[in-house]
């Protein structure tokens, strides 16, 4: 791999002795990791069913290495979102932050979702969780991934951090800020992040890493918590932006993490309990990651739900073939409608990619649930269920959006699984099932 001769210069003097090792490891090839959705599935239910030889991450409990022979985004198991795609240095900011049920979370700069996935998974249908990026197209990607893994206690919203800090001062438990970097930790996986280093180094992404984390940090609640991380691994994007934080404000703590063992320490006096990611140090590319936590404490407090009841003919008729007896309160928007999480933000006059869970759309009195509905249920809260195996030939067709068949599905809708899980919705008719699985979801 060929490097730009400042970048070398720059490395070399970070690791001095070390440089060989790292540029034999650039070298080699990058890992090939998935995350499994433990909000669908426990890890020891993975491990049983699991399709592919499973090496276990270190730092992430839910995180396994495979071999780049597989391809784990073809399997069916992908699809009914049972787990993520994820490089593995990748897994640990999310994995750092100390989520809890309850938590009021946001991701900061969240496209295209992965580490929203996982802290929504974290919180396990409880709390709220706050996806935001500033590009409402890169949302786009966020909204695709939180929906197969079913997360429904969710806003993803697309803002500018100066604007959400002035209307959620002191709000959030715990923040995730995976700030834009100059990428220099993913040359070896995106060597064309190479080019782009040299129009932008760290002189054009420290003082937005900067801004980026003060806004941040004032949403943090007293008490509250708050990873930064970057995947680079110039001291202006990492430390010093740390410490510019601790200049700015009285009340920041680098804290101590127990998964600081597997990583090295920060290279700056004073910020030693920062953790660095070097790739001829670990199985993965290269990181940085800091918890901080802010002084003081704070009752936790929770806006409660709002929304109504649908009056809707069809929506009321499917909604019995629902196991459910909690009660909801939905938001219906042209002829689209969302159930709300059970905490709620206001998000008036916030660009809002999407409220809570979509449920689906209603013309007069006929509804269509959405898929995104079909990835939030369990197969057991569904009256009519068609539970297909993985290497049914009908499993395939269905990703594929074609209608299958079966002698014994009743009439009606149906939600199609696989091994128990759901891929999405059909229409039974005659022992035809019609597709409804939605073309963004499905398998080209």
């Amino acid at each position: 791999m060929e490097l730009p001769g400042k970048y070398l210069n720059e490395m070399s003097a970070l690791l001095k002795d070390e440089l060989d090792e790292y540029l034999d490891a650039m070298e080699k090839e990058p890992f090939s990791c998935i995350r499994i959705n433990t909000s669908k599935i426990s890890v020891e239910e993975f491990r049983r069913i699991s399709p592919f030889e499973l090496t276990p991450v270190p730092w992430c409990e839910e995180g396994f290495y495979v071999s780049p022979d597989v391809r784990p985004g073809t399997h069916p198991y992908y699809y009914a979102g049972l787990y993520y795609i994820q490089e593995p240095s990748a897994m640990a900011p999310a994995a750092v932050l100390p989520v809890e049920k309850g938590d009021l979370v946001l991701d900061a700069c969240a496209a295209p979702g992965g580490k929203s996935t996982a802290l929504g998974a974290k919180l396990k249908g409880t709390g709220l969780l706050v996806s935001n990026d500033i590009s409402a197209t890169r949302q786009n990607a966020t909204l695709k991934n939180m929906e197969r893994f079913g997360i429904a206690n969710s806003y993803i919203i697309a803002e500018d951090l100066k604007k959400l800090k002035d209307r959620f001062p002191a709000f959030f438990d715990k923040i995730l800020v995976d700030a834009p970097c100059s990428g220099e930790g993913m040359f070896r996986k995106q060597p064309s992040l190479i080019t782009s280093w040299m129009d932008r180094d760290s002189s054009f992404y420290a003082p937005l890493q900067k801004e980026i984390l003060k806004n941040a940090w004032t949403m943090l609640k007293p008490g509250g918590m708050l990873v930064y991380s970057t995947c680079t691994f110039a001291v202006e994007e990492d430390e010093e932006v740390i410490e510019d934080l601790m200049n700015s404000f009285t009340d920041v703590i680098i804290e101590d993490s127990p998964l600081a063992v597997h990583f090295e320490k920060g290279v700056k006096a004073g910020f030693e309990k920062c953790m660095r990611l070097y790739p001829h140090k670990l199985d993965g590319e290269g990181h940085f990651v800091c918890l901080l936590r802010k002084e003081g404490s704070s009752e936790r407090t929770h806006d409660s739900f709002a929304g109504k009841k649908i009056k809707n003919t069809g929506f009321e008729s499917f909604m019995k073939l629902i196991r459910d007896d909690s009660e909801q309160r939905y938001e219906m928007i042209k002829d689209r409608i969302c159930r709300l999480p059970q905490n709620t933000i206001d998000s008036h006059g916030v660009r809002t990619v999407r409220s809570g869970l979509y449920m689906g759309s209603v013309k007069n009195d006929r509804f269509e649930p959405s898929s995104a509905l079909a990835f939030a249920l369990k197969a057991e809260q569904f009256e009519n269920v068609l539970n297909l195996e993985a290497d049914d030939i009908r499993t395939e067709k269905y990703l594929r959006g074609e209608t299958i068949r079966d002698e014994n599905t009743k009439d009606g809708w149906v939600l199609v699984c696989v091994n128990g899980y759901p891929l999405g919705f059909g229409k039974c008719s005659s022992r035809s099932i019609k597709n409804k699985l939605e073309k963004g979801y499905r398998k080209i």
